[in-house]
């Protein structure tokens, strides 16, 4: 447990030097800041990954699986780089929240941050849960594995999905029956005083409360894609962190370029759809852990190199079929 501790202690001291320090001031972050803190973020996961080789010579975390230090870093890292990928889709939805409740630039991190302490306490409980399962009732691997090629099915055939509207979403008809909520903003404050006196929800604490349920809602398809390289509860949990952690700076660095990554829909079928055989298959074909995660790298840079040289055309074309 003191490396749990550790890890925690660490995760927290973060989040107070991200709010008490760099972003004290409220501010619009630039795509130089968010690239330069995306970079950062994405060099610190994979220094902790040597953290994890070390970490699995010693006796100081518990091996359940008797892991290779060798094979626990590469866990690590597929785990980072599935959950990171699939966070893509949830860039989209935040996009989405933010425009509709106007919320200002400015005030956009503080809503994110504090959206990611409640994604930290659900995707631990998530986690815990689903490590659990697979532990007492090995089965289940067999079900998240079809869970997820149900899931990349969907996300092949389904099409152009219908505009996610946040005003006419179940959480935001739910919330204004507990509290009564006001379009007018008191800088980052969350809950403001009416005329007549009474606390209202300002629009920040709405677009809070619906980023966090989407994240759960997120976390169905990404928690059990990670559960299918390992169920090593150390490896599942800091993978999803690190992403998590670094999930504020993706957004703000992808906010302006999203269309320009539509190919990478693609990528995350792939994706899913390897994970799920993985796990349905799993008692038949072993796959080593440098080809699953040269797959899965493999796929996101495809995606990534396709949406830049054909993202444009298909940006054109659409903006011409909207004209006519």
């Amino acid at each position: 447990m003191i490396v749990w501790s550790l890890f925690l202690l660490a995760v927290v001291f973060i989040l107070a030097l991200d709010l008490g320090v760099f972003n004290k001031t409220p501010h619009i972050i630039s795509t130089k800041e968010a690239s330069k803190w995306t970079l950062i973020w994405v060099t610190l996961s994979f220094l902790f990954s040597g953290v994890i080789y070390w970490l699995y010579t010693t006796d100081y975390i518990a091996n359940p699986d008797k892991l290779q230090p060798a094979v626990a870093s590469m866990k690590f890292i597929t785990g980072y780089l599935i959950e990171l990928s699939l966070s893509v889709d949830n860039i989209f939805v935040i996009a989405i929240i933010f425009a509709s409740f106007k919320i200002p630039q400015k005030y956009q991190h503080r809503v994110l941050f504090w959206g990611i302490l409640g994604a930290i306490v659900f995707r631990g409980l998530m986690i815990f849960f689903g490590v659990m399962l697979i532990n007492q009732f090995t089965w289940t691997t067999y079900l998240f594995g079809a869970f997820l090629i149900f899931t990349a099915l969907k996300m092949l055939f389904s099409g152009e999905d219908e505009d996610f509207h946040p005003k006419d979403s179940f959480i935001y008809k739910l919330l204004g029956k507990v509290i009564p909520i006001t379009s007018h903003m008191d800088h980052e404050k969350f809950f403001i005083l009416t005329e007549k006196g009474k606390k209202a929800a300002t629009p920040l604490f709405v677009a809070l409360i619906v980023i966090e349920v989407m994240d759960v809602l997120f976390a169905v398809d990404s928690v059990p894609a990670i559960l299918a390289i390992t169920s090593d509860p150390f490896l599942v949990f800091s993978s999803n962190i690190f992403a998590i952690l670094g999930l504020r700076s993706m957004y703000f660095f992808l906010a302006n370029m999203l269309a320009k990554f539509s190919y990478l829909e693609y990528s995350l079928v792939a994706i899913l759809a390897f994970v799920g055989l993985k796990m349905l298959l799993h008692d038949w074909i072993h796959v080593p852990e440098w080809a699953s995660l040269g797959f899965i790298a493999l796929s996101l840079l495809v995606g990534i190199l396709v949406s830049l040289k054909f993202g444009k055309e298909k940006l054109l074309t659409d903006s011409d079929l909207t004209e006519k």
